[in-house]
C-alpha cells in the first residue's frame, strides 16, 4: 500500500507561523495564558510541534552555525501543525494544556488541566527583587498559598536559596502537578506540599506569604472565555462563600493571616483586575501596591501590623 503525503511545497518557518497566526485570529481564540497575541501563540505551537527550541529564529540569519534559522517546513510537518491548530481552535484549551509546558520568568513548568496555567504577576516581584526591602537574614519560612502547579513556590525557593517553602492548595489534583514541578527542579528537600482550605495549621509562623487566590468576581465568572473556563473554576472563582465581588477567600485570609505570621512578616497578594472591589471591601487597610508589567494596581503588599488593624 502506498502512502500519500499531503500535497504542497516546503515553506519557511516564518510563513508557517504567519499562516497559523492568521488561523487563530480568524477563529477568534482568546489569549492570556503565556501569550498575548496570535503571532506569539502561533510561534509557540509551531515550534513545539516541530520539536524546535522556542527561541528559534523565524527568519534566516547570517550565522552559519545556526542552520535551523533557514529550516523549511515540509508538507507532512505542515499537516502536523494543522492538526495541533485544529485542536487549539476546536477545544479552546490554552496552548499550555496542549504542550504540557508553561514558562514563568524564564523558568519552565509542567502543567495540565488539573491546575491553572501559571501566569501570576507575583512571579515578577519575586524575581525582580521588589520584596527584598521587606526581607532580611531572618526570613526563613515562606508559604505559597493557593499554589496551583507550584510555580511560585519553586521561584521563591530559587530566588531565596536559604528559605524553606510550604506550598498549599485545596486541590489534591493541583498538588500532584505541583509535586511534578518540585521534583523537576530538584527542590523536594526545601518545598513541602500541604492540602487544605486556607492557611495550614502547621509549618508556620511564616516570614513571607505569597498568594494568588481565586478572586474573579461573579459577573466576570459568568462571561469568561472558553480558554479560561477550561481551567479549574476553584482556582478562579472568588465567590464560593456566597459573595459576588470576588473577595470571599481574601476576606478570610486577611483576618486569619496575622496569627500565622512572624512579627515583621508580609503578605504579597495578587488581585488582578479586582482593584476596585478590593478597595471597596477593605477601605481602611493600608497596603503597598507593587509595580508589575500589568500596572501598579494588581499586586499588593500588606504587613502583619496593618492586617491586625482590620475591624
Amino acid at each position: 500500500m502506498k502512502r500519500h503525503l499531503p500535497h504542497g511545497e516546503d515553506i519557511t518557518l516564518l510563513d508557517c507561523v504567519t499562516r497559523a497566526a492568521q488561523q487563530l485570529t480568524e477563529a477568534g481564540v482568546v489569549f492570556g495564558h503565556g501569550t498575548q497575541n496570535a503571532f506569539d501563540e502561533a510561534a509557540w505551537l509551531v515550534l513545539w510541534r516541530l520539536e524546535l527550541p522556542l527561541d528559534t529564529p523565524l527568519e534566516p540569519t547570517p550565522d552559519a552555525d545556526a542552520p535551523v534559522s533557514t529550516r523549511l517546513v515540509t508538507p507532512a510537518e505542515q499537516a502536523q501543525v494543522a492538526a495541533l491548530l485544529k485542536t487549539r481552535i476546536t477545544t479552546r484549551k490554552p496552548a499550555a494544556y496542549l504542550t504540557r509546558e508553561a514558562w514563568l520568568q524564564g523558568v519552565s513548568f509542567y502543567v495540565d488541566e488539573r491546575a491553572i496555567v501559571p501566569r501570576s504577576l507575583v512571579a515578577e516581584v519575586l524575581v525582580e527583587g521588589s520584596l527584598d526591602y521587606w526581607l532580611n537574614e531572618s526570613t526563613h519560612r515562606v508559604l505559597d498559598l493557593c499554589t496551583g502547579n507550584g510555580s511560585l513556590a519553586v521561584l521563591a525557593a530559587l530566588v531565596y536559596p536559604e528559605v524553606m517553602v510550604q506550598a498549599s492548595d485545596i486541590s489534591a489534583d493541583a498538588l500532584e502537578v505541583a509535586r511534578i514541578n518540585v521534583e523537576r527542579h530538584g527542590l523536594h528537600e526545601r518545598i513541602t506540599l500541604h492540602q487544605g482550605d486556607g492557611l495550614p495549621d502547621h509549618g508556620g509562623p511564616y516570614d513571607l506569604i505569597l498568594c494568588n487566590p481565586p478572586y474573579v468576581n461573579a459577573a466576570s465568572m459568568a462571561t469568561l472565555p472558553p480558554e479560561f473556563r477550561a481551567e479549574p473554576a476553584l482556582a478562579l472563582d472568588g465567590n464560593t462563600a456566597g459573595g459576588v465581588d470576588g473577595m470571599d477567600f481574601v476576606r478570610r485570609l486577611l483576618q486569619a493571616a496575622p496569627a500565622h505570621m512572624t512579627e515583621n512578616a508580609i503578605l504579597v497578594l495578587e488581585i488582578g483586575n479586582e482593584h476596585t472591589h478590593f478597595e471597596a471591601a477593605f477601605p481602611s487597610l493600608g497596603v503597598i501596591w507593587l509595580a508589575t508589567s500589568a500596572g501598579e494596581d494588581q499586586v499588593l503588599l500588606v504587613t502583619r501590623e496593618a492586617m491586625l488593624k482590620l475591624p
